[in-house]
């Protein structure tokens, strides 16, 4: 089973694919960490050489079984073709917003900031979500468009909830 999770920070993409991942005993995969390069623990948001990320995703989807989450699209065209199911998060706006802020802080009082976030990148972060919804949703129903019969659009914690119920390990 390939499945691929999109929709904007704080939808629950990481919680599905973790929920996904204990059910199905599929290793999940994000592609934030294809993405960025936070190795250094210095700095946030230094992107990795295109070249390096595309040979990490082709290392992902060269396997016979996979969950990829992330709102990338532009570059991940290959993931929506060879996966098998494609859910789609579009929780409300204010939602992602508060879920961001939220878990910036469980990060600072916890001492788990892995990607060494600060005030600043998660400001930048709520902008770009803005954005997600404005411009970028638009861009990922166009690309989700030849894939429809095998999207699942799911906009409540209900939905998703109702979702995990049907999955099971692939025989």
């Amino acid at each position: 089973m390939k499945i691929r999770i999109i929709g904007p920070s704080g939808s629950g993409k990481s919680w599905l694919a973790k929920r996904l991942s204990e059910k199905t005993g599929i290793a999940c995969h994000d592609l934030d960490s294809m993405l960025w390069d936070n190795s250094a623990g210095t700095h946030f948001n230094v992107k990795r050489d295109p070249a390096v990320r595309d040979a990490m995703l082709n290392e992902v989807t060269g396997k016979d079984e996979w969950i990829i989450e992330g709102v990338q699209y532009a570059w991940t065209g290959s993931t929506f073709e060879a996966a098998d199911i494609i859910y789609m998060i579009i929780m409300p706006a204010p939602v992602c917003r508060m879920r961001i802020i939220r878990r910036f802080i469980r990060r600072k009082l916890t001492g788990t900031d892995r990607r060494n976030e600060s005030l600043r990148s998660v400001i930048e972060l709520l902008k770009w979500t803005k954005k997600f919804y404005r411009v970028n949703l638009k861009e990922i129903a166009e690309v989700l468009e030849p894939y429809k019969e095998k999207t699942k659009v799911l906009r409540s914690k209900k939905e998703i909830a109702n979702e995990l119920k049907k999955i099971s390990r692939p025989e």
